[in-house]
């Protein structure tokens, strides 16, 4: 049995009757699941509730959207200018999801939800499109194969299922340990390409301390379980961040493993991060102020703030460094009055001076010492 094949299987099966072994101990907002049906609650097999960072007007994509649990969730906090879409490749699964969609349209107002068939892997190709094609042009032989190639790369320029740059926040609940090993560097560089720029993910998984060993992967039962397709904790930030995301962190972390193998920790995990809003960066006067308690840090491209100087940055990193991503890591202060703005031409831990920023605006949540440049 082969690993996709195992993972088809067992979440059949969960859309049948309740596999309990597949569930996470999951604190979710029991305001948002006062209007679901309760078959969707209890054969929703999750780790985590990426749903807390969805904000209204939101379009949310989630990425093995199972029973819909958390696409339900979702669509009462992007309100009337949202959408959910939630992406899953088994029929069983979308079956289930689908079953309630007219319910919940009506008791949500409209209907902000749609389900749709692919691999999480592959965003572009619309499995749905998939099979009626195969209807008209079974595969007999090698040149149907070629055909059939053809026709999905056709598919994936001219109609793909996500397009380029059209979300605002991927979430995930405990899926992207089932994607075969080979597959999930594109699977995340999928997620990169989807969202829009300056768009955000919020992925649950389970993540192992260590490195899982081969005879654990070749494990159909485990695999299909969440636990041996786990990447290493610190593999699964690293390889968001080879995809180009900024701002990975950890947002959540259970102290306590959800499960041990062979003496390798396996725990739930919420990991955030953000697709750069463009690469064009513009001087218009903005700096921050690290708050410490750290003597200096850096971010993923590079820049250093060194601890209660005011550090000259682009109006993008402006806008990043005092959005909720870093908390209250950063004081920002705007100029006091708007400047036309030139390209930014400033090394990483160039100063701005106080006079620049002198009655500047403070939002709260250049040559060393010297003006910029």
């Amino acid at each position: 049995m082969t690993i996709e094949t195992s993972v088809l299987e067992r979440y059949s099966a969960g859309a049948h009757s309740v596999q309990t072994e597949l569930c996470c101990p999951v604190d979710y907002d029991r305001s948002l699941l006062e209007l679901l049906p309760q078959e969707i609650i209890a054969k929703d097999y999750g780790c985590g509730d990426p749903s807390r960072y969805v904000k209204a007007g939101d379009v949310v994509l989630d990425l093995g959207s199972g029973s819909g649990k958390i696409c339900y969730m979702a669509a009462q906090l992007v309100g009337d200018g949202g959408k959910v879409i939630g992406v899953d490749m088994n029929d069983d699964m979308l079956a289930l999801a689908r079953k309630y969609q007219g319910e919940m349209a009506e008791k949500l107002g409209e209907d902000r939800v749609e389900f749709v068939k692919g691999q999480i892997q592959d965003l572009a190709l619309d499995w749905a499109a998939v099979n009626a094609y195969l209807a008209e042009h079974p595969v007999k032989n090698a040149e149907d194969m070629l055909g059939l190639r053809a026709w999905q790369e056709h598919q994936r320029a001219t109609a793909p299922l996500i397009k380029d740059n059209s979300v605002d926040l991927v979430v995930s609940n405990c899926v992207l340990n089932l994607v075969h090993d080979s597959d999930k560097a594109q699977l995340i560089r999928e997620i990169f390409r989807v969202v829009k720029p300056g768009g955000r993910v919020a992925v649950s998984d389970i993540v192992s301390d260590e490195t899982v060993p081969g005879h654990l992967k070749q494990d159909p039962q485990l695999w299909s379980g969440c636990i041996s397709g786990a990447l290493q904790e610190h593999e699964f930030l690293e390889a968001f961040i080879k995809a180009g995301f900024i701002a990975v962190s950890y947002d959540k972390w259970e102290n306590q493993a959800w499960q041990v193998v062979e003496g390798i920790e396996f725990r739930a995990v919420t990991i955030t991060a953000i697709k750069p809003a463009g690469n064009t960066c513009t001087d218009k006067g903005h700096a921050v102020i690290y708050r410490g308690p750290y003597s200096e840090v850096y971010d993923d491209e590079g820049h250093v703030y060194y601890r209660g100087q005011r550090m000259a940055v682009c109006e993008r990193n402006y806008q990043l460094l005092t959005s909720d991503a870093y908390g209250d890591d950063f004081i920002g202060i705007a100029p006091a009055q708007e400047q036309a703005g030139i390209p930014w031409d400033c090394a990483t831990g160039t100063l701005r001076a106080v006079a620049e920023t002198k009655g500047g605006v403070h939002e709260d949540k250049c040559s060393p010492g010297g003006g910029c440049c």
